[in-house]
């Protein structure tokens, strides 16, 4: 198994400790990204069988590979691996550079989109002009995608605008993406109308809670039923105005060669952390993979059926609104959260699945440790959640969780133990 959190050594510092980071490298080695392509998509000889369906790749003229999100460099260079010298050409953009010996690696911003991520974008789009009907297009699609796949570049300006405003407002991710597709030339389907009528296979690592597979990176390869009054009605419940929207493809025809796979979502490593934890002699509780409830409420939530030896654990996105300046991610606001109530013997450790929780932390621990180590320093906790800065705070207590990008993204996960 892969050892993913770099720091483990200096937090294991209790039997709690260990036992909780144990848990957590569970999660993440469940949702290694080369790991999960590798066992979904077999081939044998000239036939690849992914999704419930075989393709003879022989019958394809070209094979392209296409790719966006915080999982696409490491997908497409495993894709690589597998179908070798089968690849004419591709394109991927994730949030850092990387190498592939065929697919060109675009380097995007997220999470608010640039004209950067249109020019990277651009490039899928002008490969998707050249398709025909006997070409493969094999899509990776995974979480920060609705930042790095751009186009046009009206989107570009628009999108930023309306990530700060639905910060500040504290809107759902479904929202943001019924708006999100109705701003765009390529979301909401407008991927798969571009490729028709080549056949395209979608590869999707969904970042969405509650295995909204349609939902990530606004659904650029799914048929989208959402309206322009949809997204008007969005905007209208926030007082949210000056943005442009269009209609996203209706003709269900252009989606009659797309198979949208079902890669991973965090039902995978959420179940990785009950098995790991059930292994170290505890009371597995699993209270919800779709949070996205205030910290307190989720932390509220997690409590109720914390007991003896028990580990609660929890997928999501807790919501709350940004209206000031601050340094820290959710995880990180919910394990400063966490410190206002947890007591001897209970530990809260909170982590983003792509290892940056906002920061180049991927989340943090709270336990008694902490409390000790935030009195000596004279921290204040109620300071810090109401400045928004959890991230100084828990630098401060040396408690923050490291594991750099991981390559993989499903949504944050908690865990809350009582030994």
């Amino acid at each position: 198994m892969k050892k993913w959190i770099t720091n483990s050594d200096a937090l294991s510092t209790s039997e709690l400790r260990k036992d909780a980071l144990s848990i957590a490298e569970a999660a993440y080695n469940a949702i290694d990204t080369d790991a999960v392509i590798r066992s979904r998509l077999v081939l044998t000889g000239s036939e690849l069988t992914v999704g419930g369906k075989t393709y003879d790749l022989n019958t394809f003229s070209k094979i392209k590979i296409l790719g966006f999100g915080k999982a696409s460099c490491k997908a497409v260079q495993t894709l690589e691996s597998l179908l070798k010298e089968r690849i004419s050409q591709g394109v991927a953009i994730d949030m850092h550079a990387g190498v592939c010996d065929i697919v060109d690696v675009e380097k995007g911003t997220h999470p608010r989109p640039s004209p950067e991520n249109v020019a990277a974008t651009e490039k899928i789009v002008n490969m998707a002009k050249e398709k025909s009907d006997n070409e493969l297009y094999i899509v990776a699609v995974s979480g920060g995608g609705s930042s790095l796949l751009c186009w046009p570049i009206g989107e570009s300006e628009q999108g930023a605008r309306l990530y700060d405003d639905f910060r500040r407002v504290g809107g759902t991710i479904e929202e943001i993406n019924t708006v999100r597709k109705h701003i765009s030339g390529v979301k909401g389907g407008g991927l798969a109308g571009m490729l028709y009528p080549a056949t395209v296979i979608g590869l999707v690592f969904c970042d969405v809670p509650g295995d909204h597979f349609e939902e990530v990176a606004s659904g650029p390869t799914y048929y989208d039923a959402s309206t322009v009054a949809d997204a008007q009605t969005v905007l209208d419940r926030y007082g949210l105005s000056g943005y442009t929207l269009n209609e996203t493809p209706k003709d269900k025809k252009l989606f009659e060669r797309v198979n949208n796979v079902p890669v991973i979502s965090n039902t995978v490593p959420l179940d990785a952390m009950a098995a790991e934890a059930h292994r170290l002699g505890y009371k597995p509780v699993n209270v919800g993979k779709s949070l996205y409830e205030h910290p307190a409420e989720l932390l509220k939530r997690m409590y109720n059926e914390l007991g003896e030896n028990t580990a609660v654990i929890a997928g999501g996105e807790p919501s709350f609104a940004i209206d000031r300046p601050g340094k820290g991610g959710r995880c990180q606001y919910v394990a400063v959260q966490a410190l206002k109530n947890i007591k001897e013997g209970e530990l809260l450790l909170a982590f983003a699945s792509d290892g940056r929780d906002n920061s180049d932390a991927a989340g943090a621990i709270a336990d008694s440790q902490t409390l000790t180590k935030a009195k000596a320093k004279n921290l204040s906790i109620d300071d810090a959640i109401e400045s928004l800065n959890t991230y100084d705070f828990l630098e401060a207590t040396g408690d923050m969780l490291y594991t750099g990008a991981t390559d993989a993204n499903v949504s944050d996960l908690f865990l809350l133990m009582k030994k």
